[in-house]
């Protein structure tokens, strides 16, 4: 129950995927604390015992290996007719896919790519680290893509986290607010440009994903958008937050409406928020495991082109590809252009 008209709804988060609402299809917040690795890249063996190897999802010792095997992350596995969009904290994160595109990214990096008509890719996360712990959090967010847009070509792009603009705005006790652009516009900031195909590119669909990150009993009014856009906070960190003047605990997300300016309080901790923003898309949505599309019918037909074409197949010489440890950051792109990042 709410006490305030401008807030629809309050729920905890719990530790699989979040709620999200259209255009967004899926949102996990996965942070591990993985110790030191070994010569490759995972943790030792001694620590992986008793553990479920291959579906890991055990938050033991307060990390995971997922679907990986030596080491941590998800092994190729197939999408079709929407993006994925992650977020890097903290951490490491290797990508590699069927288009023969791969990367790695890091400490406020983001990967945005567009699955369209059918792609393979695997994130692995590899503890490059020997001497000390490789602590890694990230978000993953699925946001869809209209009918028209669930078959164009794949497409993959780094949001380096040095050309993400971060607002810093001042309240007036001087304590901070930053707001991270990965979306959207605020102000007279604009976030890097999404994918070409994405429902994000079109300014009209006032899409935002937002990583914001208060100090302690610092102050901020989230500014409205239009009406009938779909906004949700997620408030991942911190002690307390107060929406509109409620309560709003730890690990909770807000359904708030969005026409209307929004007044945020931290508590006594700095307070770390997601905002997920957008138009809705307003199509059916039929989903089965890594295929969205809108008919049952074309969830079908994705069975079968990932039958018969593997969506161009696996060229790597295992199912979990880690990069070595000679790049810090780079995006190698299907058609061989590389950029690689020194620090």
């Amino acid at each position: 129950m709410t006490t305030n008209n401008k807030i629809q709804k309050i729920e905890a988060l719990g530790q699989g995927p979040w709620a999200t609402k259209d255009p967004f299809l899926f949102c996990v917040h996965h942070k591990d604390d993985y110790p030191k690795g070994n010569d490759n890249f995972g943790p030792d063996k001694a620590l992986l015992k008793g553990r479920n190897i291959g579906s890991d999802f055990d938050p033991r010792n307060g990390w995971r290996m997922y679907h990986g095997e030596g080491v941590p992350g998800f092994p190729y596995h197939p999408h079709r007719g929407f993006e994925t969009v992650t977020v890097a904290l903290e951490g490491v994160i290797d990508h590699a896919d069927s288009l023969g595109a791969a990367g790695r990214f890091r400490d406020g990096d983001v990967q945005w790519m567009t699955a369209g008509k059918g792609v393979l890719h695997a994130e692995t996360f590899p503890l490059l680290n020997k001497e000390a712990d490789n602590p890694l959090e990230l978000f993953q967010i699925w946001l869809n893509l209209p009918a028209k847009n669930k078959f164009v070509e794949p497409h993959f792009r780094m949001l380096w986290s040095e050309d993400i603009p971060i607002l810093k705005l001042k309240d007036k006790n001087d304590k901070t607010t930053k707001v991270r652009l990965i979306a959207g516009q605020l102000e007279n900031d604009n976030a890097p440009s999404p994918t070409p195909n994405s429902w994000a590119a079109e300014a009209t669909n006032e899409v935002a994903i937002w990583s914001i990150e208060m100090d302690a009993n610092a102050t901020w009014t989230l500014p409205k958008a239009s009406a009938g856009i779909n906004r949700t906070l997620y408030f991942y960190r911190g002690d307390n937050l107060k929406v509109e003047a409620q309560d709003i605990p730890n690990y909770h997300a807000v359904q708030l409406k969005s026409d209307e300016d929004i007044a945020l309080q931290a508590g006594n901790e700095s307070c770390f928020i997601l905002v997920l923003q957008g138009k809705p898309i307003d199509e059916p949505v039929t989903q089965h495991g890594p295929f969205v599309m809108n008919t049952k019918a074309e969830i079908q037909q994705a069975f079968m082109d990932y039958q018969q074409t593997q969506f161009g197949g696996w060229d790597w010489k295992t199912p979990n590809p880690v990069h070595g440890r000679d790049y810090y950051r780079f995006a190698k792109h299907a058609d061989g252009t590389l950029v690689e990042k020194k620090a």
